[in-house]
């Protein structure tokens, strides 16, 4: 079995389909959306590919800055979008449900799936977005693992008319700050988030400080020049609806650059 799709593209290669954290498939034959998944949107139209990965045991950090997505959580209900859709990857870490439409011959009926952003699809400019360039403007355009696109559709279907909206993440446990960095520079990466799932802003304060803006380096990766060693280190987080949550000492004053923490959660 080989990919659907020209590989001009970053992706996200996990290994294992499920993980402790509740970003789940989901199929449905009556209600085509859990009652514990919100909808943000309308259906909309899209089309999606797979990717298959050529060593499952392979682990390689997607364009959000996740990782390992079994150790961030997410397993491989994980998708990559095209440029219409990144936003530049402001957008990592939301959710979407997707159903496959219009192709009897292919589609599985009755069934969805919840995928979170974790990965962006490049443009392939030696192609037209109509001729072999799926994932260039204006295509809206979804890339995902193989164990999820069979989720929808026979894999032979290759290049599916999907339809998508977007949804409320559902997660178990609080919102993950992983540190890194060295000396003053600090680097945290924001996972596990419920609700929206996307983070539009972050603030930082150590016990010794009040509260200080970081800047986004990439994805869900947030960024600040200050000394808070030796502090004990509180969050404000921010997602894309305005939503706010403050999760306070979260990491304690002998915190360490890699180490994770957990906070707060968002309501789903």
């Amino acid at each position: 079995m080989s990919p659907s799709l020209p590989l001009p593209f970053l992706f996200t290669v996990a290994v294992a389909l499920t993980s402790p954290v509740a970003s789940h498939f989901s199929s449905s034959t009556s209600s085509p959306l859990p009652e514990s998944a919100p909808s943000l949107s309308d259906w909309r139209s899209a089309r999606a590919t797979y990717y298959a990965a050529s060593n499952p045991r392979d682990a390689v950090g997607g364009a959000c800055g996740y990782g390992d997505l079994v150790k961030a959580g997410y397993g491989m209900a994980t998708v990559g979008l095209s440029e219409a859709l990144f936003e530049r990857g402001q957008i990592c870490g939301a959710c979407f449900q997707l159903r496959c439409v219009e192709d009897l011959r292919w589609c599985i009926p009755g069934t969805s799936i919840i995928v979170t952003v974790t990965n962006f699809c490049a443009p392939n400019y030696g192609f037209t977005a109509d001729g072999g360039g799926r994932c260039n403007p204006p295509n809206k355009h979804f890339v995902l693992p193989i164990e999820a696109f069979e989720k929808i559709a026979i894999w032979k279907a290759g290049n599916m008319p999907v339809q998508y909206r977007r949804i409320k993440c559902r997660k178990e446990g609080g919102v993950r700050y992983t540190i890194s960095g060295y000396g003053i520079y600090l680097s945290v990466l924001i996972s596990n988030v419920a609700g929206a799932g996307d983070v539009s802003a972050v603030k930082i304060k150590g016990s010794r400080t009040g509260w200080l803006s970081m800047g986004r380096n990439w994805g869900q990766n947030w960024h600040i020049n200050a000394d808070l060693n030796n502090q004990a280190l509180s969050f404000e987080v921010t997602s894309s609806d305005g939503v706010t949550i403050t999760s306070y000492n979260v990491a304690p004053k002998n915190w360490n650059f890699g180490q994770t923490f957990e906070g707060k959660q968002f309501e789903s």
